[in-house]
């Protein structure tokens, strides 16, 4: 595994290039969802302005790389975003068909009684197996949806084992992916992009360019992935959250299994701690959000 730096971009920063190593990946476990690769220094850059109603994105890096975003600027209310990553690959149809649960509807409807905003990543593959909860998500106020790609292969290899994306592949993942989404029915759709695996390069940010695109990363990793003990999936969060935190969590049943059950955990006591909830859009443009 490549070394690992941190590449914060807070709200008015941007993402400036890569490290020392030029175009060399840096990788993130797909189960643990680390960041994975960052520039060596930053320089900050306003974020761009959004028209009135839309989402915030941040402005491109130096030679109009895609940004990216790890998590909210410097604040002292405390706010934090829980994400989650609807996965499904491109192939595993069959497994779908036979029985495997890629989706989270408990979790879902969980989120809507306890009241917590939060934004999916989506795949495009995950909206085709589930329009239905596509729809229902991306119609509801609470919830908003990014793109996780289409297939949810990497932008970069190796990856974990995830099958690679030839680089003049990668734009059309993208876009891909909101088409899926915006068909099923999704109409809170934001101009946000999570790289499956959390792995890219300097060449995987330059590729997807063209979509202006936010690529959203993380800070707090909540190991849910894979996951048999949600007391110690909540305590990860618990002890990771800061005013301002991205906190990466799925949305997949079958990679996912405690993640509903941490989420019950995580979410009083943080309100307990005096945290509000809100979407990464709330997170990017400094909004505390309500609730």
């Amino acid at each position: 595994m490549t070394a690992m730096t941190v590449l914060g971009a807070v709200l008015g920063a941007a993402l400036v290039g890569c490290g020392s190593s030029g175009d060399s990946p840096g990788h993130a476990p797909a189960a643990a969802h680390a960041p994975a690769h960052s520039p060596s220094a930053a320089s900050p850059s306003a974020a761009a302005s959004p028209a009135a109603g839309k989402p915030p994105v941040l402005a491109p890096g130096p030679g109009g790389l895609t940004p990216v975003l790890e998590r909210g600027p410097s604040r002292t209310d405390k706010v934090v975003a829980l994400t989650f990553d609807a996965d499904m690959t491109a192939d595993e149809g069959p497994r779908a068909a036979a029985g495997e649960h890629f989706d989270n509807p408990e979790l879902i409807a969980l989120l809507r009684r306890l009241k917590v905003p939060a934004t999916v990543f989506m795949t495009g593959r995950w909206a085709e197996e589930y329009p239905g909860q596509a729809r229902s998500i991306g119609t509801d106020p609470l919830f908003e949806i990014a793109s996780h790609s289409y297939s949810h292969y990497a932008f970069t290899s190796p990856c974990y084992g995830l099958p690679a994306v030839e680089e003049d592949a990668m734009r059309g993942e993208v876009e891909r992916a909101f088409d899926a989404i915006r068909k099923a029915g999704a109409r809170h759709v934001v101009p946000y992009f999570r790289f499956p695996g959390g792995c890219y390069d300097k060449a995987a940010l330059r590729a997807i360019a063209p979509e202006k695109v936010t690529a959203v990363q993380w800070d707090v990793v909540s190991g849910d992935a894979f996951a048999t003990d949600a007391d110690a999936v909540a305590q990860q969060v618990l002890d990771g959250v800061k005013p301002g935190s991205l906190v990466v969590m799925h949305c997949t049943r079958s990679a996912a299994p405690v993640t509903g059950e941490a989420v019950r955990q995580v979410v009083p006591e943080l309100r307990k701690r005096g945290y509000r909830f809100v979407r990464v859009s709330q997170l990017m443009a400094g909004r505390p959000g309500r609730t």
